[in-house]
């Protein structure tokens, strides 16, 4: 199959997807949403330590980024991206429908979407900022700080023009406690 598809980015896909594309865009898949949701024992903690990243997890819509791949990477992305987000099977790889921005107008696409498994152990479920501070706070893994890693994702969200209120909250309280 040589067609060209799309991949989902919500969270570090947006600043680091680590394949190459043809397009980037403006992204909404709808039926889930962005949520510090997931335990990381690898990323942005460790067993012992856990930290949080985010998942999609069902209802809403969430905006992020789509990636129009080369068919001709297909296989290598595919790959790519397995190793890099199914380290402890915590998502389920999917395909979705998602809007992409071209020229000014919504264009329906289907993608390539790591949901989260909510029966997996990893999963934390919706938690308050003030739960998820713990976690933010000793969250480090081998890709760094969490605390970074929720940093970034607002960096991103705010490129595309949008806010979103409870990760900003969670960041402020974390920035907070290491003053």
């Amino acid at each position: 199959m040589n067609a060209d598809f799309w991949v989902f980015g919500y969270g570090s896909l947006m600043w680091r997807p680590g394949f190459e594309f043809e397009e980037r865009s403006g992204a909404v898949m709808h039926g889930v949403h962005r949520r510090l949701c997931i335990y990381s024992h690898v990323h942005r903690g460790t067993p012992d330590k856990p930290g949080m990243v985010l998942g999609l997890d069902r209802g809403g819509s969430c905006r992020g980024i789509g990636y129009r791949v080369a068919g001709s990477r297909r296989d290598d992305t595919i790959a790519y991206l397995r190793d890099r987000e199914q380290v402890t099977m915590i998502y389920k790889e999917r395909w979705r429908d998602m809007l992409v921005d071209r020229d000014g107008a919504p264009h329906k696409v289907n993608a390539l979407v790591y949901l989260v498994d909510q029966d997996h152990v990893q999963y934390a479920g919706k938690r308050s900022a003030e739960d998820l501070l713990p976690f933010v706070l000793q969250g480090h893994g081998k890709g760094g700080p969490c605390i970074d890693y929720i940093a970034s994702t607002l960096e991103h969200i705010e490129e595309l023009g949008f806010k979103d209120s409870h990760l900003s909250e969670v960041l402020t309280l974390a920035r907070n406690q290491q003053v």
